[in-house]
């Protein structure tokens, strides 16, 4: 474990909720969308109307709200999207964890924290809307990506804008904005920006994963959605 993943389980407090519409931790179901679920066979999840089916599917079979996971999944998610291949390498190993829900629900910030960057990454695969907080600490920096937005979520923003501890960040797009996802958030925790602004990979091909898996430590050791 390195000393971010480290410093973040000190920050903990019992279940961090990101959506305001849904405050019990019985409302959330964990989802699989690794390449090795079977059950997707019978899918399509490149198109997000069928996404959204199996995501229902699995929402009813647990009477839950939110279908969550994804950390470091290879997934055929992005199979159909040029801008996930480069080189020869395929981008398909996830860095955050997704929250499947519908479109519209309020996002709520983890942490206290400043607007590093946001705009609205357009590119068909890409986050959509897309809001980046950075965390200050005294001994430690980091920030985390919040994407798949709604438009309004970037209005009356600006860079260096306080935000607090369970204020509302954000709502959650539709597929038209989110660039052709079934809406969910994608929420992912970033040591090292590296000059980005805006906008992060949120997807790593298996050559640049050890790198990766560093700077973009397991949400959950914060949220413990999962534990």
């Amino acid at each position: 474990m390195n000393l971010l993943s480290k410093q973040l389980k000190t920050l903990k407090s019992g279940t961090v909720i990101l959506l305001d519409s849904v405050t019990s931790k019985g409302s959330y179901c964990p989802i699989n969308l690794s390449r090795d679920n079977t059950d997707l066979n019978n899918y399509n999840i490149q198109n997000p109307t069928k996404c959204q089916s199996y995501i229902s599917t699995i929402l009813k079979k647990n009477s839950a709200e939110v279908a969550f996971g994804g950390y470091l999944e290879k997934r055929n998610l992005y199979g159909n999207k040029a801008n996930f291949r480069k080189h020869g390498h395929q981008r398909n190993i996830h860095l955050g964890i997704d929250f499947w829900t519908k479109a519209g629900t309020k996002v709520l910030a983890p942490l206290d924290g400043v607007i590093h960057s946001f705009q609205n990454n357009q590119t068909v695969g890409d986050y959509g809307p897309t809001i980046i907080l950075k965390h200050e600490f005294s001994d430690f920096t980091f920030h985390t990506l919040y994407g798949h937005l709604s438009l309004e979520s970037l209005e009356n923003r600006y860079v260096g804008m306080s935000i607090k501890k369970g204020e509302v960040l954000a709502t959650l797009g539709t597929p038209d904005i989110n660039v052709n996802y079934a809406p969910h958030l994608h929420f992912q925790i970033i040591e090292d920006m590296e000059g980005m602004e805006g906008d992060y990979p949120g997807v790593c091909a298996i050559d640049s994963l050890a790198f990766y898996s560093k700077n973009c430590p397991n949400p959950d050791l914060l949220l413990q959605i999962g534990s």
